[in-house]
């Protein structure tokens, strides 16, 4: 018997190309919306007492979260059963790094005034800017990759095991935003207990695979000395 609820979830499940296309152009401009406050704050003069500092940290917390906004589609994906979520992902993880670039570039430019030496000092001395610095240095190959031309001309396995990356980048991220914070530590606490979600799901449903893997190869009875479940349910790898 079908269920109203049944009966609507083909039009969550599936969306046309033109819904799709619309979907991206109101992700697009709700992306916008961080820089675009913090453009509008600049000229209403609402940055506070150190306008440069608001701004390089509002950077920086959007980018920390695009990020992990970013890992949350493909375990949302799988557990939703929404698979046009995927057309999104490379939206998602161009705006964080639109956003880490900005953060990159504020600091920089308007606090450090481009003094090279100045910078390596900061990135020599300070754990935190270490970190933050190798995170961007290793986000710029995923989004100077993250094209169609690209995907084909790396293959898609040399392309995936790029991407997987961003897990690192990811981590580097949230250790990065910790060291800094020097009293509250409750967005670094959430911020970190997010993480360990996203990742969590990621290695639960590797180890699914394999066990499905160890199934398919040796049957319901697993390899000698290795105990399967008795139901595997196989989860493909994106």
């Amino acid at each position: 018997m079908t269920t109203a609820a049944q009966s609507r979830s083909p039009g969550l499940r599936m969306l046309s190309p033109g819904q799709i296309s619309t979907l991206k152009a109101v992700l697009f401009a709700l992306c916008l919306i961080p820089a675009a406050w913090l453009v509008w704050r600049f000229f209403q003069q609402d940055l506070g007492a150190n306008p440069i500092e608001t701004i390089t940290h509002a950077t920086g917390d959007w980018a920390l979260r695009f990020l992990l906004i970013t890992l949350a589609v493909t375990p949302l994906r799988r557990l939703t059963g929404w698979h046009w979520l995927i057309r999104l992902r490379r939206m998602l993880g161009l705006f964080a790094f639109f956003y880490v670039f900005a953060h990159f570039s504020i600091y920089i430019g308007l606090d450090q005034f481009f003094d090279l030496q100045a910078i390596a000092n900061d990135v020599l001395k300070r754990p935190y800017i270490t970190v933050g610095f190798a995170a961007f240095v290793l986000l710029i190959p995923l989004a100077a990759t993250s094209t169609n031309g690209m995907i084909k001309r790396l293959g898609g396995k040399r392309w995936q095991s790029l991407h997987r990356s961003v897990y690192a980048i990811a981590i580097m991220g949230v250790i990065h935003y910790w060291w800094l914070v020097k009293a509250d530590l409750t967005e670094p606490i959430l911020y970190s207990l997010a993480l360990a979600v996203l990742l969590g799901f990621r290695v639960w449903w590797r180890n699914e695979e394999r066990k499905a893997q160890l199934a398919g190869k040796y049957g319901m009875e697993g390899p000698p000395g290795v105990k399967l479940n008795q139901r595997i349910i196989p989860i493909k790898s994106q």
